[in-house]
């Protein structure tokens, strides 16, 4: 090819490339969360709700809590830490929030909400500064006392051979009395998910 009709197709492929500028995403719509789409391997939000409705299901049909209390009291829940065993960076702290968004709408249990505790121990702080009317100051030794401490485990196995890949999560709960330390209940959800490796084209 003529040097220079080289030189003038690469000039006009770079303006034509400097014109179309950076990709980048400018418009969207909106999607239904329920809706189970797996762009990628990764840990989702399908995953979360998913282990959310499981657990708090489980937990609201089990013998020991399915049925109503005498005295018409709810038992008094404390979802408290969730540990990551995968590899991945999950926020385990969205998935406390759905399990206690699930376990509030079955209506059989009362929650405390273990990061509101600081905030609520800033605040009687303050009330207690005399800023506030002493006649409606709140104070600390009133607050309710949890029976219940809901504890669990993410775990995950990955698996690939050749194009294929097979991730398996397993998230254990387990509830636990806490005057008498006995397991009252506990439960698995697994989530298997296969892969198939491809070429992306743009």
């Amino acid at each position: 090819m003529n040097p220079l009709r080289l030189l003038l197709s690469a000039c006009l492929a770079v303006t034509l490339s400097a014109c179309v500028g950076p990709r980048a995403y400018t418009r969207g719509t909106y999607e239904d969360p329920n809706t189970i789409e797996m762009l990628s391997d990764r840990f989702n939000e399908n995953d979360l709700q998913l282990i959310a409705k499981k657990m708090a299901a489980s937990l609201a049909e089990s013998p020991r809590f399915s049925q109503p209390r005498p005295d018409g009291s709810l038992p008094i829940v404390l979802v408290g830490k969730l540990k990551n065993s995968t590899s991945e960076h999950i926020d385990m702290r969205s998935l406390g929030d759905k399990i206690q968004t699930a376990l509030a709408q079955t209506g059989r249990f009362a929650l405390v909400d273990q990061a509101a505790r600081q905030d609520i121990a800033e605040e009687y702080e303050y009330q207690q500064s005399g800023y506030v009317d002493p006649n409606a100051a709140k104070g600390p030794g009133q607050q309710v006392s949890v029976d219940f401490l809901m504890t669990g485990d993410l775990a995950s196995i990955i698996q690939e051979v050749g194009n294929d890949k097979l991730v398996y999560y397993k998230m254990t709960a387990k509830l636990s009395n806490v005057k008498s330390g006995l397991i009252e209940w506990t439960d698995e959800k697994q989530i298997r998910k296969k892969f198939e490796k491809r070429g992306v084209s743009w």
